[in-house]
């Protein structure tokens, strides 16, 4: 281990985020890191559950005097969003993050930092390997597969835990204590392709320099969306063209932000073709000057085997165009919180079809299924096959609840001023808790996480210390309420 995060506070935090940091743990494949949590565990002679979902549960008794608490129980997620710069050869499944600093912030090196959910996990082995730190019975939850779908979550038998109160690390602004969230599901999109030949000139175009972004969190920037964007070009192109393939984004929870196309150009359109495209790109600058400044439209040379029949063409064309994508409903009774979007975060070519992979989200569950509707409607258009998977419910905001009450206390208390109690558009695992945990409350805290899922994600040092004292007087004040 490279030891980058040796010299910063709060030590004990940092380090063991760098030691899982060397830990491949996509969704997916986190057997590696759940197993690591477990000898964790074993070395601290503390009780351990891992279950079939590899979600692992810790379980510390209350420190002297905290015996009669309600029950805290620490919970976040395992794996991490594995997306990288086109430029990057980093391998997700057995190469370690590479950290390195700026200033006050945390990077990883051309990928995705893992902060989300990293910190949680390093919060809760901190406190757990500290003897001093004052708590109420403690049960550390760490769940798996969250950014995937959230099926550690759904698989989760609960009644293995017994407390109250859920302290969930996955929000990603200090100073803001989260009590409500947007329930999701996943939507894909597959259309059959129909090949003929052609004898024109294929062209590679790369649509790249989008910032991207999470899809729930980070909607409301308008970062421009590559899919839809190529949608766009394919659409505006007036040349002689067949097309051939199109393939963009890594993930349905990202803003995708490179998109290619294959096209097949008529020699004689070549140079209309290129001034087009050009053109095309001026348009997009001006659009996105200020959320998304450095777009770029890239075209070269390339071969191809087979080109798509101009009815799938048109089909493909139609399908980016058309499916509904980022906003579409703002909240009535919280100015500035979006309460429905979707995000068409992958479109993939295989040898026989193309597929339109979209996350939807509202904190209302009916404006949720007339998205998916939409969606579904679209496909039935174009005589695509349409498929709705991985739902979780939305977190409603419990009223009087004790726990935001004390939260918000310790907040004022520590900083001398009243934290922002909010509702966000992302997804959080605590709908899925309180559903299967009658009488359990939970709120979301973390540090100060920027451009999460992106390979730009980073997150502030100083922030990771002032929730680390925060967490660790909110335990402690347990035994005051």
């Amino acid at each position: 281990m490279t030891n980058i995060l040796k010299d910063l506070q709060p030590q004990s935090v940092l380090n063991y985020f760098e030691q899982i940091s060397q830990i491949p743990r996509g969704s997916g494949n986190e057997k590696a890191i759940s197993d690591f949590l477990c000898n964790f565990a074993k070395e601290l002679n503390l009780e351990y559950i891992q279950d079939e979902h590899l979600n692992i549960i810790i379980k510390k008794p209350a420190t002297k005097g905290y015996e009669n608490c309600p029950g805290i129980i620490l919970q976040g997620h395992m794996d991490m969003v594995c997306e990288k710069n086109k430029s990057s050869n980093h391998d997700f499944l057995k190469d370690p993050i590479q950290l390195r600093i700026d200033g006050d912030m945390i990077y990883a090196t051309d990928t995705t930092l893992g902060a989300d959910d990293g910190i949680a996990v390093a919060y809760a082995m901190a406190i757990l390997a500290d003897d001093s730190v004052k708590h109420p019975a403690l049960e550390v939850l760490i769940t798996s597969d969250e950014e995937a779908g959230m099926t550690g979550a759904k698989g989760l038998n609960t009644n293995q835990l017994n407390g109250k109160y859920l302290i969930n690390i996955d929000s990603e602004e200090e100073g803001y204590i989260l009590v409500g969230c947007a329930g999701g599901n996943r939507n894909c999109v597959t259309l059959p392709l129909e090949f003929t030949t052609s004898d024109k000139q294929g062209m590679l175009i790369e649509l790249k320099g989008l910032l991207g972004g999470h899809s729930g969190s980070e909607i409301d920037k308008n970062h421009a969306n590559s899919n839809k964007l190529m949608g766009r070009i394919l659409n505006l192109l007036d040349v002689n063209f067949d097309l051939v393939s199109v393939n963009g984004g890594l993930k349905q929870n990202a803003i995708p932000r490179e998109c290619d196309a294959v096209v097949a150009v008529d020699k004689n359109d070549l140079d209309k073709f290129k001034a087009q495209i050009s053109n095309i790109q001026k348009v997009f600058n001006h659009e996105y000057k200020d959320s998304d400044p450095n777009i770029e439209i890239v075209v070269s040379e390339t071969s191809y085997n087979n080109v798509l029949t101009d009815d799938t063409k048109d089909k493909v064309i139609k399908m980016l165009n058309l499916i509904t994508n980022g906003i579409q409903t703002m909240c009535a009774d919280i100015p500035g919180l979006v309460e429905s979007s979707t995000n068409i975060g992958v479109v993939k070519t295989t040898d026989n079809t193309m597929t339109f992979e979209s996350a939807t989200r509202s904190s209302v569950g009916t404006r949720r299924e007339d998205i998916n509707s939409k969606i579904k409607l679209l496909a039935e258009c174009l005589n695509a096959n349409y498929e709705e998977t991985d739902p979780y419910p939305e977190w409603e905001r419990v009223s009087d609840s004790k726990l935001e009450q004390i939260s918000i206390d310790v907040y004022k208390k520590l900083t001398g001023e009243i934290p922002k109690i909010i509702t966000i558009h992302a997804g959080l695992e605590c709908g899925l808790f309180l559903q299967k945990m009658e009488g359990c409350e939970a709120i979301s805290i973390g540090p100060n996480t920027y451009d999460a899922h992106t390979p730009n994600e980073h997150i502030s040092i100083s922030s990771i210390q002032n929730v680390w004292k925060y967490l660790l007087v909110l335990l402690e004040s347990m035994n005051q309420y």
